[in-house]
C-alpha cells in the first residue's frame, strides 16, 4: 500500500499544490494505519465495508465535518487512481459518503419579540433598519449596500444585491415602507446622497454597525443576546412558513439558489410543534 500512496502523489504532483499534497498524504497515511489495524496491507484488498468502517471511525473521534469530507475525497481520489492503474477492478469508493451531521437550528426569535427589539430601536434611521431587516428577510449585506435609487416606496419594493452580485426583488412590508418614508424625510440633507442608511459622519452605514444596533437593542429588550442581522432574516423566514407560505416562495424571498438551503426553516417549524406537543400533551 506504501508503493502505491507514494505513485498516487507522485501523479497528483503534476496537478496539486504542496499544500493539497501534504494533506492527501496525512488522510491516506491515516487511511493504511486503519487499514493495518483490520489485517488489510495490499491494495488490492480494499473493499466498500472497509472504507465505510474508516470513515466511521474517523467521524466517532469528533472530527468537523469539512474534515471528514476532505479524508473522503482522498480516498476518493486514490481508489479512482487505483482502478485507472489497473490495481482494483472497480471502485471500492463509489458512493461513500461523509456521515451527515445536523445542522445546528438557526436562532429566530418570537413575533412578539420581534416586536420589543425594533420598539427598542432609538431613533427613526435604527426603526427603519430593523424593520426593513425584518420585513425584506434582507442579509445585513444586502441592507447597508442599499441606495435610494434601489427602492420603489409606492409599490413597497426594494431592489437588493445578495450573494454572487445576484439581483433580486425583495418585499419590504408596510411598517418598514412606512419607517424608511418618516427617515428619509428627517434625514439631514448633508452627507452621501446615495446610500439609504448613513452613519454619524454622513457616508454609508457599516455592517458592523448594524450589528451592534441589534446587540445593544437585544439588551434593552431582554432578548436573546445573541441576536445578530441575521437573526431577524432567520425570524422572517420561520414566521412565513408559519404562517403558511410556501417553501419555494420563500426561498425566492431568501434568494438561495437551492432550496436545500431553505428547508432548515421547516426543520424550525418542526421542532416548535414537537415543543409544543411535549409540554400540552398529557401522553407526550
Amino acid at each position: 500500500m506504501t508503493e502505491a500512496i507514494n505513485s498516487f502523489l507522485e501523479r497528483l504532483r503534476e496537478s496539486s499544490s504542496e499544500h493539497t499534497l501534504r494533506a492527501y498524504r496525512q488522510n491516506l497515511i491515516a487511511l493504511q494505519a486503519f487499514c493495518a489495524t483490520q489485517g488489510v496491507t495490499r491494495v488490492q484488498d480494499l473493499n466498500h465495508r472497509l472504507l465505510r468502517a474508516f470513515v466511521a471511525d474517523l467521524s466517532g473521534r469528533g472530527l468537523k465535518k469539512t474534515t471528514l469530507a476532505r479524508y473522503t475525497a482522498a480516498v476518493r481520489s486514490f481508489t479512482r487512481f487505483l482502478v485507472r492503474e489497473g490495481e482494483l477492478p472497480s471502485d471500492p469508493a463509489h458512493g461513500l459518503r461523509t456521515p451527515s451531521h445536523r445542522r445546528p437550528l438557526p436562532l429566530h426569535l418570537g413575533e412578539d419579540e420581534v416586536e420589543r427589539l425594533i420598539d427598542a430601536t432609538r431613533t427613526m434611521r435604527d426603526r427603519a433598519i430593523l424593520e426593513t431587516l425584518y420585513g425584506g428577510g434582507l442579509r445585513v449585506s444586502e441592507l447597508v449596500g442599499l441606495d435610494r435609487d434601489d427602492l420603489d416606496l409606492k409599490t413597497g419594493v426594494a431592489r437588493v444585491r445578495g450573494k454572487g452580485r445576484q439581483e433580486r426583488l425583495a418585499p419590504l412590508g408596510g411598517a418598514a415602507v412606512r419607517a424608511i418614508r418618516t427617515y428619509l424625510a428627517q434625514r439631514p440633507r448633508t452627507g452621501d446622497a446615495r446610500p439609504v442608511f448613513l452613519n454619524r459622519s454622513g457616508g454609508r452605514l457599516t455592517a458592523r454597525s448594524v450589528r451592534r444596533l441589534l446587540r445593544d437593542c437585544a439588551l434593552r429588550s431582554d432578548v436573546d443576546p445573541r441576536t445578530s442581522p441575521h437573526t431577524l432574516r432567520h425570524s422572517f423566514a420561520t414566521h412565513m412558513l408559519d404562517r403558511g407560505a410556501d417553501l419555494r416562495e420563500v426561498q425566492e424571498l431568501l434568494g438561495h439558489k437551492n432550496i436545500a438551503t431553505t428547508q432548515i426553516y421547516t426543520h424550525v417549524s418542526v421542532e416548535r410543534l414537537r415543543r409544543t406537543y411535549e409540554e400540552a400533551h398529557p401522553r407526550a
